[in-house]
């Protein structure tokens, strides 16, 4: 597939689609909106980006070897498992999952993920409160609560779930049990949940807010007690009086659920780097949305590296897996030995992957317009 083309494609059709509706019968103002739509003032320059190669953390296998995960998460957070090969391949780990994992069970501390889209910020909380579970025992209440700005979010996450913690095992005997409440449940389905809580409780900030207001909903509330994670999905969502809402929300969940060892997650796209920290955005000057004193965190890199360094001596070379301290040994990084081996692959990457943010710090580059740069 050429996407520059389906992006030709996608416009015209659209201004096929447009025109269809408009009928100036003022030549002047017709000629004017026809050299807009022509001149097309109406969409955006394509963007460019390229993702970054994000530094090595290891596997989940390594994770379980030291005893901070379960070693029953070495089965459940395979890749590839399908409906025949219940198997799969092994995960590997960036190092912010493996340091925000860190966060959590070794430090037992709260924290804010900020990380770009695809970053895999979904496994930094998924994995801690199944290892949770898998320790404390199924079946005991509702032991976390996830909560996405958008249903969409929702579902795409029970069908990821279902996918580790379903295949390999029992037909409805998972290791933890999940379940989505988010309104588009129907009336036994709703039931069922609450007379049989699950482990895992996926739900949106509004059937979080009635869950806490609804008598029908009481023993979902008793089922929480003792709560023992609660995650905001894309934290960066909720802004001004929303914003304001669900921090109050949320201060209400953690007196609700009697606790003050509530491990509180928020994960967010906004910002670089990858790691797990508390951005200023989000900390502000008081104790922050999930209201908690945030110690400042310790400064580190971008999380990323380059697949293609520079040689004043042989041009551009390949890197190997990057070393990193404390981080176990992984599997040699595959590259495309037509990108990594080329001038035009350090340029690539320099222009539309990393940019400088300090002396010693690169990171993720801006998008850019695919019309606002030219080679000479």
């Amino acid at each position: 597939m050429n996407v520059f083309e389906l992006r030709d494609r996608l416009v015209s059709d659209y201004a096929s689609y447009t025109r269809s509706f408009i009928n100036i019968k003022d030549p002047l103002i017709e000629r004017a909106v026809d050299s807009a739509l022509r001149a097309g003032r109406f969409w955006p320059e394509p963007l460019l980006q390229l993702n970054p190669t994000f530094v090595p953390g290891g596997t989940i296998d390594h994770l379980v070897a030291d005893d901070t995960l379960h070693a029953e998460c070495a089965k459940i957070f395979r890749i590839a498992k399908s409906d025949t090969d219940h198997t799969g391949k092994p995960l590997l780990l960036h190092m912010h999952q493996r340091e925000a994992v860190l966060k959590a069970k070794k430090d037992k501390k709260s924290y804010v993920l900020t990380s770009g889209t695809g970053s895999g910020k979904s496994l930094t909380y998924i994995m801690p409160i199944v290892d949770h579970v898998l320790r404390n025992g199924s079946g005991r209440g509702i032991q976390a609560i996830v909560v996405y700005p958008m249903n969409a979010l929702a579902n795409s996450q029970a069908e990821e779930l279902g996918k580790f913690l379903k295949k390999g095992y029992p037909e409805g005997k998972p290791p933890v049990r999940f379940a989505r409440y988010t309104g588009q449940e129907k009336g036994p389905e709703r039931e069922a949940i609450r007379s049989n809580p699950p482990d895992i409780l996926l739900t949106n900030y509004m059937m979080l807010e009635l869950l806490l207001t609804r008598s029908e909903d009481r023993e979902l509330v008793r089922a929480a007690q003792g709560l023992r994670f609660l995650v905001f999905d894309e934290l960066h969502t909720y802004r001004g009086r929303q914003g304001a809402d669900v921090a109050l929300l949320i201060r209400r969940c953690r007196f609700a659920f009697g606790g003050h060892d509530i491990i509180c997650i928020g994960t967010s796209a906004r910002r670089q780097p990858a790691q797990p920290r508390v951005p200023k955005s989000i900390r502000g000057r008081d104790p922050g949305t999930f209201g908690l004193s945030w110690p400042r965190p310790p400064h580190g890199g971008t999380g990323t590296a380059r697949v293609v360094v520079w040689s004043d001596r042989a041009g551009p070379v390949r890197r190997e897996a990057p070393f990193w301290p404390n981080v176990p040994a992984t599997p040699r990084l595959r590259w495309k030995p037509r990108l990594q081996n080329r001038e035009s692959g350090y340029w690539q990457e320099s222009s539309a992957g990393r940019q400088i943010l300090s002396v010693e710090v690169e990171g993720r580059a801006s998008p850019i317009l695919l019309g606002s740069r030219t080679t000479s």
